[in-house]
């Protein structure tokens, strides 16, 4: 396998910076020594899919007269159950769990296409909240870079235009999924990072928040996804391919994208900090 070290001053910065985050937390009382360093929120998020399955675990909070699905914290809708009347849009509208739409593709030209176009997407967030509630819809953007910077500002500007409130949420990894020689599939690190660059460009260009980006990533050395600075080949592939699913990041790939995205972000802060805080 042919190999690259991280520049050192990578690591440099991530150690100033984890070195910052600890005496933050001293300072604030938080030692390893306190009961919340010994405990853990775990959440759950799957697609509202199986309906027999979710209708069996949805429960009234007795507190607040809502009902809640319990089989996940946080749902979503896709290209198989985001009709707008369908049973899965109509299930979902009244259950009071966080939810996502996840826009795979859009189509400019609806009347030729099948794929969701900006009114759509406008129409089911009215379906799923109709009171305009924030943090209740997350739009999960999933659509190549080139795609992404083309289309994601049509649904933007129409969810504007709407005045509704939403969370914008980018995944680079399923739109970038292919399938190697050897039979595998994989995706490519390099258009991984293109669409998390073009996710925060085109939010920057339309004046709008980018409020996260979804990784399948694990701290494990395989082999899953080619590229990155530590190169992983095609020919590489099968030596630590481990996944039963879909391709991760591995521990060196997940922590050089993570440096794009805290460097986008740091400059993203000081463009929009007041004169008076720098």
């Amino acid at each position: 396998m042919k190999r690259s070290l991280i520049p050192d001053v990578w690591y440099r910065e991530l150690a100033h910076r984890v070195d910052e985050a600890l005496g933050f937390m001293a300072a604030s009382g938080l030692t390893v020594d306190h009961p919340i360093m010994t405990t853990t929120d775990f959440w759950t998020s799957h697609e509202c899919l199986l309906l027999p399955y979710e209708q069996s675990l949805t429960r009234m909070d007795s507190t607040s007269g809502l009902h809640y699905d319990c089989s996940a914290h946080f749902l979503w809708v896709g290209e198989r159950t985001r009709q707008l009347d369908g049973a899965h849009v109509e299930f979902l509208r009244g259950v009071a769990n966080p939810l996502g739409i996840k826009c795979n593709e859009i189509a400019l030209m609806p009347q030729v296409s099948d794929k969701m176009d900006p009114n759509q997407l406008v129409k089911l967030i009215e379906i799923l909240n109709p009171q305009n509630k924030p943090g209740r819809i997350t739009i999960i953007t999933r659509m190549g870079a080139e795609n992404m910077r083309v289309k994601l500002p049509h649904l933007i500007r129409a969810v504007r235009r709407a005045g509704q409130i939403v969370t914008w949420v980018s995944d680079p990894m399923h739109g970038n999924t292919i399938k190697a020689p050897c039979g595998l599939k994989t995706r490519p690190f390099d258009a991984i990072r293109a669409e998390v660059r073009a996710f925060f460009d085109v939010h920057e260009q339309e004046g709008s928040n980018p409020g996260g980006v979804h990784l399948e990533m694990t701290g494990q050395n395989v082999t899953e996804c080619i590229g990155g600075s530590r190169t992983v080949t095609f020919d590489d592939l099968s030596s630590r391919y481990h996944t039963h699913c879909d391709p991760r990041l591995n521990a060196s790939q997940s922590l050089e994208l993570a440096f794009i995205i805290a460097e986008r972000l740091r400059k993203r802060r000081l463009v929009s900090a007041p004169l008076s805080s720098l």
